[in-house]
């Protein structure tokens, strides 16, 4: 059937959110996806501790990934928010099951990177079940990571640490393509010098347990929004929906 003009439409009411999360250990990534509307965890490390919230079973392949996704397109729940905790430790079940289809004993096997770039297949067969619990089932997707500094090679400045996802390369930039907002959570840091003596001075770390969202990209960490949200926020669900723009009406152009 073509294409008419006539279908244009303006959309301005938001769809659930996509979010990507990554932090230090311990500084509260569960808690906060905790705090989402109805949420259920899809686990692939036991990473709730004696928090109080509804999981499928560990899934220990990526076949049992996906059957929970597909459980929850396909099954009558109340269920709002879908919580995927950890992606990188999903990124383990992804490449089992990428030498599994292709026979290759790792992914080092193929060489020149092919077993990566195989891999991706699986992440995108999991991001679209991630999608479609988002467009047709109308739920809100939290994926929760560990975070690693690595060497950022900038070609305008000197190389420098930052913080990243705890992913292979090509994954990371995937899911960070996918996500409608990636946040980085730490606790809030200053630093001071102090004179020590003989004209040396060591710079010591000071911080209140504070814990923050961060929303933008900045040198030393990885982050974006596409809600236009302030650049940080305390590390609670409740800080971050009430910085979320609220608008809800679909016009049909004519």
């Amino acid at each position: 059937m073509a294409i008419s003009l006539n279908e244009l439409k303006r959309t301005t009411a938001l769809s659930s959110p996509r979010i990507l999360v990554h932090g230090v250990a311990g500084v509260g990534k569960t808690t906060f996806a905790a705090g989402a509307p109805a949420p259920v965890f899809v686990c692939t490390e036991d990473g709730l501790g004696t928090l109080e919230a509804t999981h499928f079973p560990l899934a220990k392949t990526f076949d049992a990934v996906m059957e929970a996704l597909a459980a929850l397109y396909s099954e009558s729940h109340a269920f709002e928010t879908v919580v995927v905790d950890s992606v990188d430790w999903l990124e383990p079940l992804i490449w089992q099951k990428a030498c599994q289809e292709n026979g290759w004993k790792d992914l080092e096997q193929p060489g020149f990177g092919k077993g990566y770039v195989a891999a991706l297949e699986f992440w995108r067969q999991y991001l679209e079940g991630l999608n479609a619990l988002r467009d047709e089932r109308g739920m809100a997707v939290i994926q929760i990571a560990h975070t690693d500094i690595k060497r950022f090679d900038s070609p305008e400045h000197e190389p420098y640490d930052r913080y990243v996802i705890k992913l292979h390369a090509r994954a990371a930039a995937l899911l960070q393509e996918h996500s409608d907002v990636v946040l980085f959570a730490n606790y809030r840091i200053s630093t001071v010098k102090s004179d020590v003596g003989f004209n040396k001075k060591v710079t010591r770390a000071l911080g209140s347990g504070e814990r923050v969202l961060y929303t933008a990209e900045r040198p030393a960490f990885l982050a974006k929004n596409r809600y236009d949200l302030p650049d940080s926020l305390p590390l609670s669900w409740a800080a971050f929906i009430d910085a979320m723009p609220h608008r809800s009406c679909e016009q049909k152009d004519s």
